[in-house]
């Protein structure tokens, strides 16, 4: 019996070791084979945008087979790693495109391609209702004074039960952000003269379960202006914690409003919900 249980065990362990050495990476890998030139760049690299309806659409295509490089491609949007892929941007429109080639001993060479969209497919509009045609500059909205931050209900038009204040402050009255579509970049200037820079995104399918107003959701790697809660979970009316995913209320080329909900709300109904809500404008 001891040595059944012996064979048995060594069998575990080489169909396990068998087991691991037939596994194959599911990644489409690149290889470096040596150093490309700019010469075989000009030859083997390629950005066609594909034909729709006649149109040159803003759908990509990215092609560098061949290089003994590795391939990388900015397309203001994102950023593809392949040799050969399929890309959307997002207006149309020139667009450039920065195609890097890595060589195996560290040097790079880079080539920018310049390709005209001629139409948009596919494209959600809140890229345009936020970004422009290619950047678009959001201030505070004056008409609601100091209450275009602040606390309020969830279903409030203006931040009416407490708002600390905007007037004298850098991200207050005065201070601007703009959203562009190259590097999906949120930049934030200041009334005194600084500039914050970081990035967003949106997802307008990310709707919150129970808050009948949200539409989606934004995400940044820095807070918008006076981008703080201010009040419930961190202490009412105290000030707390950076906020860097929003409810988008509104979104459309005019107006821009933003809620973070305590966890204390309840917006299941039009009734109460406690949240930090911002109200912006295009400048």
């Amino acid at each position: 019996m001891k040595n059944m249980k012996k064979i048995t065990g060594l069998l575990i362990v080489i169909v396990a070791a068998l087991s691991f050495v037939s596994c194959e990476p599911i990644e489409d890998r690149q290889e470096m084979k040596g150093a490309t030139t700019m010469d075989k760049i000009n030859q083997l690299v390629s950005v066609t945008p594909e034909i729709r309806d006649g149109l040159r659409s803003n759908y990509l295509i990215l092609k560098s087979d061949g290089l003994d490089a590795l391939s990388s491609w900015d397309y203001g949007v994102g950023t593809y790693v392949g040799t050969n892929g399929r890309v959307q941007v997002v207006v149309p429109g020139d667009q450039t495109i920065v195609f890097t080639a890595l060589n195996g001993d560290g040097t790079k060479l880079q080539k920018a391609f310049t390709i005209t969209v001629d139409s948009c497919y596919d494209v959600a509009p809140q890229w345009e209702y936020l970004c422009g045609t290619g950047s678009k500059v959001w201030t505070w909205d004056d008409s609601l004074g100091e209450a275009a931050y602040g606390m309020g209900d969830a279903g409030d038009n203006s931040a009416d039960w407490w708002a600390p204040g905007l007037t004298g402050k850098p991200e207050g009255i005065g201070a601007t952000m703009t959203f562009s579509v190259k590097g999906a970049a949120l930049t934030k200037d200041l009334t005194d003269g600084t500039t914050q820079a970081g990035a967003f995104s949106f997802d307008m399918t990310k709707t919150h379960a129970n808050y009948k107003r949200s539409q989606g959701e934004l995400t940044t790697s820095i807070p918008v202006l006076m981008g703080q809660t201010t009040g419930g979970d961190t202490g009412f009316g105290s000030g707390g914690k950076d906020v860097k995913v929003y409810e988008i209320l509104t979104l459309d080329g005019d107006q821009l409003v933003l809620s973070w909900l305590e966890s204390s709300a309840n917006p299941d109904t039009d009734g109460w919900g406690q949240a930090t809500l911002w109200f912006f404008k295009v400048k």
